[in-house]
């Protein structure tokens, strides 16, 4: 009988630690989009040919797509907070920052575009690379 309790306070214990190590595990992570240097990139491209180097490639699009857009919400926040403040003691410079934050809202959003092409070319090429 004390042998049975015995076993039993083992296996008991090692659940219990089990648990506990499993719950102190971190969580899945997301998995950042790789960073490639310009140089990495061209390189890449000059030579890519499987369907995970075209993705990698796709990832970079993406990611250069998601950092365009930011950049176009920034500055189209700053073209708000221009066009709101009406303080601003000389009409021309506020005139050429509202022009500023206007060219780049359309220029960072065609290059997030553009780059959103790349990614799905890329994705396209991956797909194709496969059936090879």
């Amino acid at each position: 009988m004390k042998r049975t309790i015995s076993v039993l306070s083992i296996l008991s214990l090692a659940f219990v630690m089990t648990i506990v190590t499993l719950a102190q595990a971190p969580p899945a992570q997301e998995l950042k989009p790789e960073h490639l240097s310009k140089h990495q990139i061209k390189s890449l491209i000059a030579t890519a040919k499987t369907p995970a180097e075209h993705q990698r490639i796709a990832q970079y699009y993406k990611a250069k797509a998601q950092d365009y857009l930011s950049e176009s919400n920034e500055h189209e926040q700053m073209l708000a907070a221009y066009k709101q403040n009406g303080y601003i003691s000389n009409s021309r410079n506020r005139a050429n920052a509202i022009y500023h934050c206007q060219y780049f809202v359309e220029k960072f959003k065609q290059m997030a575009a553009k780059s959103q092409e790349l990614a799905q070319l890329h994705e396209q090429m991956a797909k194709d690379a496969e059936q090879k």
